[in-house]
Parts: structure tokens; C-alpha cells; sequence
């Protein structure tokens, strides 16, 4: 089957944006996923230890279409298909890392890294201490809800993984991010676990960069100061809090958002300055709340900033439930702009 049959048996859906290049000329902002493409493709063009493995990424351009056009770029041996079994796929990037390779694999729903639970956690992430053996690895996760998917297709299993040594974890929620977290995941060396919220992939757009970012992964951001209170948050929650962040300045609440950006390392430094100056703090994601990541952060709070809180610390959460897919269901599972709010004006009154 060529690409131009494959093109007229492609399945429609909210996961197909139509596009037919990423070279495509752009006349609006890019959207994460085309950052996250772009990344993708820069990596392509100016490293060629990169490679790209996973399902269906070739000639189809990934279930998202995030590989779109890379395969008739670079070819089949730098843009590699693969059976559907994460544990091979895993292990094979593993094995490319060790002999000197940078791959990028890509799982097409964050929901089955699950089968790669063994590979990562026992192999990839403990070869370095054993051996003193880098493992450059860079595993992308379509992750969390939002878009009707059901419960095996929109879970966010990123704080399992964040439990476990040896492996970095870190969750972009906006453009830019989505762009430079991916070259500078591709450039550390050690596993890193890219999880990248669907719901995001086409609903917001922003100016891109296209360079080599400087520094390294782990660091938060605070991207809007305030006053009154703390929200950390990631991902599409992010987005959320930034725009209840906007309305309540209105009502003179002054709301300071942080970026959490990575929870493996989790930049708590950043966290403890800005709590201290508020000494209130909200958590917010979409993670179940019983050993979510908000969990450690609440915690790592009690020990260092006590005696700054004015008031307990707060998570809004995914209830802990698997996730319906029924919308109204779906809804009310994923935090909301509205219960966000309620938490606000609830701690900023205490």
C-alpha cells in the first residue's frame, strides 16, 4: 500500500488533523502536537544517532499524527514501525541506547506502557547503577482525558513511574514546552518517561521557538505571580488554572500558577519560595488523588513549610475511579475551571 492509498484509509476522528506534511506552511500559532513534531523533526535533522520507533508512526504518521511527514523525510531505518508490543519496543530502544543510539519511541496510549513496566523499571532505569551504561531513552505517552477515549485510553500513570529511581518524568503543558522538554529529554542521559496530555494536542496554540534549549530537565516555572495563594499544577490542568487565575484577579485574588513541568525530579525549591510568600497552596491534576504526585508535594510541604501555611494544603483531583466515557461522566471525573475556582476562594477565605 502506497501513501497515497494510505492516505484514503485513514479512519476519521478526533485524533486526525488532516495535515499532509509537517512541513506544511502554517498560517495560525503552532499547536502542541505541531511543536511536538517539530521537536521531533530538529532532532531528526541534527543528530543522526536519532531515531524514531512505535506503532503505526511510519507512512500513517502515528495515531495523532505526530510523525506526520517524518517518514518520507528520513526514511524507513530513522522513522521505524513496530509491532504492537511495547515490551519489544522497549527493550529494542534499550538495547539501540546501549550501543549508542538516541531512539525515540512513541506508545501509542500512555494506558499500555504498563506492558513495558518491566523493561523500564528493571532494566532501563537500573543499568547505570549497576554498570555505570547510560540509557538515553526517550518514551512519549499520549496521556490523560478529556476527549470521550474511556478508561483505556485516557488514564495518567505518570506518578507510578516517578516512584521509581533512574527514570525521569516530565509532563509539558504548554507549546513552547512541548518543544523543549522533547530535545532536552532526547539530550539527557538517562530514561525519560515524555508524557504528552491528548487533550492538548490541537486546543491550544502559542509562539515556537525553533532552537536547542539550554538547561536541563527538572526545573518548574512560575508563570503568572500572585499574592494570595499557590497553584501548582501540569498538563492540561495547567491551562485551566491560568485561566481561573485571570478571572479571579477581578475579584482581587491574587493567584500565583506554577508549572511543575517535570515530577521526576520535582523542582520543590521553586514550590517552597512561592508557598512561603503566599503560605497558601493548591495542587491541581488530573491524576487520581490517593498517590498522585499532588500526594508528595503536600507532604514535602508538612516537612519544610509549616510554619509559613495559613492554611492545609489542597489538591484538586481525578476522583479514584477509572474514567468514564460517557462526556457528562468525563466531565465531571477531569478537574474542572469550577472546581478549581471552589478550592481558590475556599482557601483564600480560610
Amino acid at each position: 500500500m502506497n501513501e497515497q492509498q494510505i492516505s484514503e484509509h485513514r479512519p476519521a476522528g478526533w485524533f486526525d488533523d488532516g495535515r499532509a506534511s509537517s512541513n506544511e506552511v502554517q498560517s495560525e500559532q503552532p499547536t502542541y502536537i505541531d511543536a511536538i513534531r517539530s521537536a521531533l523533526e530538529d532532532e531528526l535533522a541534527d543528530d543522526e544517532r536519532v531515531v524514531l520507533i512505535g506503532q503505526d508512526i511510519g507512512i500513517m504518521g502515528g495515531a495523532f499524527r505526530a510523525t506526520q511527514g517524518l517518514w518520507q523525510r528520513f526514511g524507513y531505518e530513522r522513522v521505524i514501525d513496530t509491532p504492537i508490543s511495547e515490551i519489544a519496543m522497549t527493550g529494542a530502544c534499550i538495547g539501540m541506547a546501549i550501543s549508542g543510539m538516541r531512539p525515540i519511541a512513541e506508545f501509542q496510549f500512555a494506558d499500555f506502557i504498563s506492558c513495558a513496566y518491566d523493561q523500564l523499571v528493571n532494566e532501563a532505569a537500573k543499568l547505570y547503577f549497576r554498570f555505570k551504561c547510560a540509557v538515553p531513552i526517550v518514551m512519549r505517552a499520549p496521556a490523560g482525558g478529556g476527549v470521550g477515549a474511556g478508561p483505556y485510553h485516557s488514564q495518567s500513570p505518570e506518578a507510578v513511574f516517578a516512584h521509581c529511581p533512574g527514570i525521569k518524568v516530565v509532563c509539558p503543558g504548554t507549546v513552547q514546552d512541548a518543544y523543549d522538554m522533547m530535545r532536552l529529554a532526547v539530550a539527557d542521559p538517562n530514561p525519560v518517561l515524555y508524557f504528552e496530555h491528548k487533550a492538548l494536542y490541537r486546543s491550544i496554540r502559542g509562539p515556537l521557538r525553533r532552537r536547542k534549549p539550554e538547561g536541563t530537565l527538572g526545573r518548574a516555572r512560575v508563570l503568572r505571580e500572585g499574592r494570595h495563594v499557590t497553584v501548582v499544577s501540569y498538563a492540561a490542568v495547567l491551562n485551566k488554572a491560568l485561566e481561573v487565575a485571570e478571572k479571579l484577579a477581578g475579584d482581587g485574588i491574587d493567584v500565583e500558577v506554577i508549572d511543575l513541568r517535570s515530577i521526576n525530579p520535582i523542582d520543590f525549591d521553586t514550590i517552597a519560595a512561592s508557598v512561603s510568600k503566599t503560605s497558601r497552596a493548591i495542587i491541581a491534576h488530573e491524576d487520581t488523588y490517593t498517590l498522585g504526585i499532588g500526594a508528595e508535594i503536600a507532604a514535602r510541604l508538612a516537612d519544610r513549610c509549616l510554619f509559613d501555611l495559613d492554611a492545609p494544603v489542597m489538591r484538586v483531583t481525578a476522583p479514584d475511579t477509572p474514567i468514564p466515557a460517557a462526556k457528562p461522566l468525563e466531565e465531571a471525573f477531569v478537574p474542572s475551571h469550577a472546581r478549581i475556582e471552589a478550592a481558590i476562594r475556599e482557601i483564600v477565605a480560610l
